[in-house]
């Protein structure tokens, strides 16, 4: 598709060129600013979703917020926990492993499987270290987020849904 670049009024030879064009792709003429805009260019949207569908991103999300939501719920402050020992420091070391495999899952998933391992372990130690695991809700978020990092495969061919939804798209667009 050809870049549409407005013209003075009064050019009879450019208007006539895109009127032709326009109606050559079937299409109205888009105004200037709305081209411009990063929520209406397309090509902005496919970097993002790469990013997203090359990795375990729903596993590594959740259990990165299972983490963190484990550490929320620690209200004890430090000296309080160094007072009481190794038990106490286990309460904070177990949510942070747990965020910092939710991120590894993230950044680095040739490494999921083993993070995802370790993420499943560390959220059922929470359980035990860490306020019932965050009142079971971080746990659960971790345990969830574990299995499917653990259970994603990468370079899978799409459902046949997805493909024919795909391939409804691809026709919109080239005939559109």
């Amino acid at each position: 598709m050809k870049e549409s670049v407005p013209e003075p009024a009064g050019t009879g030879e450019g208007a006539a060129a895109r009127a032709e064009e326009v109606a050559a792709e079937g299409t109205a003429a888009t105004p200037v600013h709305a081209e411009a805009s990063p929520a209406a260019d397309p090509a902005a949207r496919p970097v993002k979703r790469d990013w997203r569908g090359g990795r375990p991103f729903w596993g590594g999300l959740l259990v990165t917020l299972g983490g963190a939501e484990v550490l929320f719920t620690l209200k004890a402050p430090l000296p309080v926990i160094l007072h009481i020992g190794v038990a106490g420091m286990a309460g904070y070391l177990v949510p942070a492993v747990m965020l910092l495999c939710g991120l590894l899952i993230l950044f680095n998933p040739a490494q999921r499987l083993f993070y995802s391992i370790l993420a499943v372990l560390a959220s059922l130690a929470s359980w035990v270290t860490s306020n019932l695991g965050g009142f079971l809700i971080g746990m659960m978020l971790g345990v969830v987020g574990a299995c499917l990092t653990f259970g994603w495969l990468p370079d899978q061919p799409l459902r046949q849904g997805r493909q024919r939804r795909l391939e409804r798209r691809e026709a919109r667009r080239a005939g559109a």
